[in-house]
């Protein structure tokens, strides 16, 4: 992928394209992670392409051209939640109330497993709930999520045992996250 990189840093429009799809997948689901809004996924994507290929001229290749631009994604989702939280929102029904009770009614879907895990990981410090989504959902090198977290890959690996330490026992005591996240909050 590197190599795709740097060719389609020096014009090579085939190579753009070999990039765009090998990496497309991993950024879209770290973009969706971190947005926390299926909504706007798609457009941060799209606007983590652009800032990257924008700043092809400035890729060396010293770091893998995924982990460059997972950095990159990073950036991108940040610079979103600051510009949205700068902006009040509004609700663009009058009865916003009344629809967002019907819709806690029901079953329980995949959706509220989504907001159970989503939960638990936000009972994780914010550094190893990165190390654990870098390497355990988006499947990165300890390697790799260590450059995408500037720190040593010892740090990364500690991290991310801690994070599933934390989450059994979240999830064995069905605690919610309370008492682990407040007993696991170093490194």
């Amino acid at each position: 992928m590197t190599a795709w990189a740097l060719a389609a840093r020096d014009g090579d429009h085939d190579a753009v394209d070999h990039l765009v799809r090998a990496v497309h997948r991993d950024i879209r689901r770290y973009v969706a992670y971190l947005a926390d809004d299926p909504q706007a996924t798609d457009d941060l994507t799209q606007d983590t392409f652009l800032r990257a290929l924008g700043s092809l001229s400035r890729f060396e290749g010293r770091s893998s051209v995924r982990t460059w631009m997972l950095t990159i994604a990073r950036r991108v989702v940040a610079d979103s939640i600051r510009r949205a939280g700068s902006r009040p929102r509004l609700a663009d029904r009058d009865d916003w109330q009344l629809v967002a009770e019907q819709a806690q009614d029901g079953p329980l879907f995949p959706v509220e497993d989504r907001v159970v895990l989503r939960e638990l990981l936000g009972a994780l410090s914010e550094e190893r709930r990165r190390a654990f989504l870098l390497t355990q959902v988006l499947g990165l090198p300890y390697e790799e999520a260590a450059l995408v977290c500037a720190c040593p890959v010892g740090t990364v690996r500690s991290r991310v045992a801690r994070a599933r330490r934390s989450l059994a026992v979240m999830v064995l005591d069905g605690a919610g996250g309370e008492e682990a996240a407040a007993s696991g909050t170093a490194a």
